[in-house]
C-alpha cells in the first residue's frame, strides 16, 4: 500500500553536501518541511541521527539510508545491518542500500531480513539490470536506479532512462534516482516507467545549484564580453564578420570559389581578416551540410562540393589560434532568428531558400541539431516527385530552368524578368513558390510550430512569399502556417552560430 501511494510521485531527498553549511539537523529538518510544503509525498534522509530530527516532524514517509566510506568495501549506501536496523528503529519505512555486485560486509540477502524482520520495506539502489534481477530474486520490494553511472568510469550528465525502462519490464516498481536536475528529466522518467522520482540535488544541495547557475552566468558573460569570429560558408559567398550580442560590426564578403576547398577557403578568410587579430576570443562557422562532433560532410554535393568529413573545426582552431565551434548554417540561422529576429522566442523552423535549400527547429527553446531541419534534401510526398527539394526550388534550379528556356541568367535575373511581365519567368517562380508552399504546409502538419520564417536570397525576393502564401492548399484555418520574413537577413546565420559557439566553447 504504501508503494502504490507513491506512484507517479516526487520523493525529495533531503541530503546536504558533506561538512557544507548545512550539514546539520535543524537544516535537513527545514529542507524536510520546506519539500512537505511544496508537495512532496515522500522524503529520502542519510544517516540515523537526521532521520530522528526529521521523524517527528513530518508524517511523510521516509527512505532512510545511511552513507559510510570503507576501507574493504566500495559500499558506501547502507552497508551493514546494524545500519539498516537502526534505520528502521529511527523510523524509515523504507530502506534503501547498495546492491551492485560488488565486495561487500553483508549481503543483500541479509539485509532484506533484517528490513523485512522489522515491517520495513527494502529498496535496492542499482547500477544495472542485472544488480536489478539480483536484487528482485532476493526478495526487495523496489529498485532505484540510483547507482548507475557510479560504479566505474566517466559519470553520465543527465539520468540512465534506458535503464529505467528496462527496470520497469522486471517490476512496476522501480524508482528513478540519479542526475535529475531539470523538469524534463522527472517527467521523462515517469514517461519511461518509473513508478516514482526522486530529486535531490537540484532541490536541496544549494552548493551545486549555486555551482550550476554561476557556470552559466559566467560563460554567457564571457560571450557579452569578446566578440565573436563569425564566419559563414555559403554556395555563392562566404561572409565573415565580428559578432558581440547578437550584432554584426566589421565584415567582409568574398566569392565561394568552387573549384577549390574547404582549406583553400578558410585560408582566404584568414588572410582577409588578418587586421581583427586579438578583437576575438572564438570562432564560430556555418556551413552547408552536416557537422557531427566538429567534421563537415555533404549532404547534397550539387549545392557545395566539399570533401567527406572534413576536420572543420580542428582546422579552424589551428588556422587562428582560439576555440572554434561549427554548425549547419541553416540551424545556425534558426537560432539566430529564434533569439533576435523574426522567431520571437516562440516555436519555430527557419527556411533559407538561397542557392539551396536549408532549414533549423527550434522547440521549447531548443535548437534541434544533426539533421534536423534539412529539408532541403527531401523527397516531399506532397509533391510526388524524385528529386530533392532543393534541386526543384532553389536559385540553381531557377537559373538551370531559365538557361533551359533559353535565357542565360542568374536567379536574381529571371526574377527581373517576372516582375517584367515575361510568361517564362512567371512560370519558373510560380513553380518554385508552389513547391515551397507544399512544403511548408507539410512542416506544418507535422511539427505545428507558431511560425515559420522564411530567409535566403530567394525566400526574400520581392514577392516571392506572397507567391508562397497564395499557394498553400485549403486546410483550413488551423492547419495553415504563418509563414513570415526573416529579420536578420544576411546575417542570421553569422549571428546564430556566434551565439552557439559562445555558450559551448
Amino acid at each position: 500500500m504504501l508503494l502504490d501511494s507513491l506512484k507517479h510521485r516526487l520523493i525529495v531527498s533531503c541530503q546536504p553536501v558533506t561538512s557544507g553549511p548545512m550539514d546539520n539537523a535543524e537544516a535537513v529538518v527545514g529542507f524536510a518541511l520546506a519539500a512537505e510544503v511544496g508537495g512532496a509525498s515522500a522524503l529520502r534522509i542519510e544517516s540515523i541521527a537526521y532521520l530522528k530530527a526529521v521523524r517527528p516532524r513530518t508524517k511523510l514517509p521516509i527512505v532512510g539510508i545511511v552513507k559510510r566510506d570503507l576501507d574493504d568495501s566500495p559500499i558506501r549506501i547502507t552497508p551493514y545491518i546494524d545500519d539498516a536496523v537502526g534505520l528502521c528503529e529511527a523510523g524509515a519505512d523504507i530502506v534503501a542500500f547498495d546492491a551492485t555486485d560488488r565486495v561487500r560486509p553483508a549481503t543483500i540477502s541479509a539485509l532484506i531480513v533484517a528490513i523485512h524482520g522489522r515491517g520495513k520495506l527494502a529498496m535496492a539502489d542499482c547500477s544495472s539490470l542485472d544488480d536489478a534481477k539480483a536484487a528482485l530474486a532476493a526478495g526487495v520490494d523496489c529498485i532505484g536506479s540510483t547507482l548507475s553511472g557510479y560504479v566505474g568510469g566517466t559519470v553520465p550528465d543527465g539520468p540512465d532512462f534506458e535503464l529505467i525502462e528496462a527496470m520497469q519490464a522486471l517490476t512496476p516498481y522501480v524508482i528513478a534516482e540519479g542526475r535529475i536536475k531539470f523538469l524534463d528529466d522527472a517527467t521523462q522518467a515517469l514517461r519511461r516507467g518509473a513508478h516514482a522520482v526522486v530529486v535531490g540535488s537540484a532541490i536541496t544541495r544549494t552548493e551545486h545549484v549555486t555551482e550550476w547557475f554561476e557556470h552559466e552566468v559566467a560563460r554567457t558573460a564571457r560571450a557579452l564580453k569578446s566578440p565573436v569570429l563569425a564566419i559563414d560558408i555559403g554556395g555563392t559567398k562566404i561572409l565573415a564578420t565580428l559578432i558581440t550580442n547578437g550584432r554584426a560590426g566589421a565584415e567582409m564578403q568574398i566569392a565561394t570559389d568552387r573549384k577549390v576547398g574547404p582549406d583553400h577557403w578558410i585560408a582566404e578568410v584568414a588572410e582577409a581578416v588578418k587586421s581583427w587579430g586579438g578583437q576575438y576570443g572564438s570562432v564560430g562557422c556555418a556551413v552547408t551540410g552536416l557537422i557531427d562532433d566538429g567534421v563537415w560532410s555533404p549532404l547534397n554535393k550539387s549545392t557545395l562540393n566539399i570533401p567527406e568529413r572534413f576536420p572543420l573545426v580542428a582546422r579552424l582552431a589551428s588556422t587562428f589560434g582560439v576555440p572554434a565551434f561549427a554548425a549547419n548554417d541553416a540551424q545556425s540561422a534558426a537560432w539566430g532568428e529564434f533569439r533576435h529576429g523574426a522567431g520571437a522566442g516562440q516555436d519555430m523552423v527557419f527556411l533559407t531558400i538561397s542557392t539551396g535549400i536549408g532549414g533549423g527547429i527550434v522547440v521549447n527553446g531548443r535548437l534541434l541539431g544533426g539533421l534536423a531541419g534539412h529539408y532541403g534534401i527531401l523527397r516531399s510526398p506532397s509533391t510526388n516527385k524524385s528529386l530533392p527539394i532543393e534541386d526543384e526550388v532553389s536559385g540553381r534550379w531557377i537559373a538551370a530552368e531559365a538557361e533551359r528556356a533559353g535565357h542565360r541568367g542568374d536567379a536574381a535575373t529571371v526574377f527581373v524578368a517576372a516582375r517584367a511581365g515575361e510568361a517564362w519567368a512567371d512560370a519558373i517562380i510560380a513553380n518554385s513558390a508552389s513547391t515551397v508552399a507544399l512544403l511548408c504546409q507539410d512542416i506544418q502538419l507535422t511539427l505545428d510550430p507558431q511560425r515559420i520564417v522564411v530567409g535566403g536570397g530567394i525566400g526574400l525576393a520581392d514577392g516571392y512569399l506572397d507567391r508562397v502564401r497564395a499557394a498553400l492548399p485549403d486546410l483550413g484555418p488551423r492547419c495553415k502556417p504563418q509563414i513570415v520574413s526573416a529579420r536578420c537577413g544576411r546575417h542570421a546565420g553569422a549571428i546564430g552560430v556566434a551565439e552557439l559557439a559562445a555558450t559551448a566553447l
